[in-house]
Parts: C-alpha cells; structure tokens; sequence
C-alpha cells in the first residue's frame, strides 16, 4: 500500500529571517556569492530570492519586531544553526566560493555520515555548510 501524502503547510519552509548588523554587506554577499535576486529592500531589509526559499535580511536593530527585543543575539554570540546547500562536487564549489572572496572555515572532509561538507560563514555570521553524497 502506498504512503499518504498529506499536504501540510507547517512542513513548507518558505522565508528564512537573518539578522545583519551590516545590510549592505549581507546584500552584497548574498548577490554575489549565490546569485540571488533581489525581491524587495527597504532601508530596514533586503529579500532575496533562492529556488524555492526567500531569505530575508534584516537589520538588527529593526528584528526584535519579529521574534522581541530579548530574543535577538550578537553576532558574538556564536552559531546557533546552519543552513546547508547540496551540491554535485564540493570541491569545485570551495574553488568557485574562494574565486568570490570566500573563506573557507571547515573541509573539505568527508564525515562518516557519507557527506562530504565544507562551511563557511556571511558578513553576519551565519554559517553555511556545503555538502555532497559519497
């Protein structure tokens, strides 16, 4: 018998908000790096298109807004999650993300999970992982 698909709204993610001390930067990146367009921008943000996904940046002074004042961290504060793009060859995509000025901060290594991952950070911090099958 076959599975039932059922069509969950909660299970579409459909904007991401990042938080940027630094819009310009975080535009410019995201441009340049990704190729993604720009949908909107204020003086407060920038939505930018990827396929299926829009990212939204946000200044942080302006976040608290969306999630309340308390509840916005420095950049300082570290990594608290990671946003990951599957790719055909990680290697050759470390070579492109260098050619564009990126800084490589972890791989490539291939983990035991059967991924072979790379990560790097944007002008905010947020830390992205690209990663193949092997």
């Amino acid at each position: 018998m076959a599975a039932q698909v059922v069509n969950n709204p909660l299970r579409t993610v459909a904007a991401i908000s990042l938080f940027t001390e630094d819009l310009a930067a975080s535009k410019d990146f995201y441009t340049r790096v990704f190729g993604a367009s720009v949908l909107f921008e204020d003086p407060e943000s920038c939505s930018v298109r990827f396929n299926n996904v829009i990212l939204n940046l946000l200044v942080s002074s302006a976040a608290g807004e969306l999630v309340g004042d308390a509840f916005v961290a420095k950049k300082e504060a570290g990594n608290r999650c990671q946003l990951s793009v599957w790719v055909a060859d990680v290697d050759a995509e470390i070579a492109t993300l260098r050619a564009k000025g990126v800084e490589i901060l972890l791989g490539p290594e291939t983990k035991p999970w059967g991924k072979r991952i790379a990560s790097f950070q944007d002008p905010a911090g947020h830390s992205w992982e690209i990663a193949q099958d092997v």
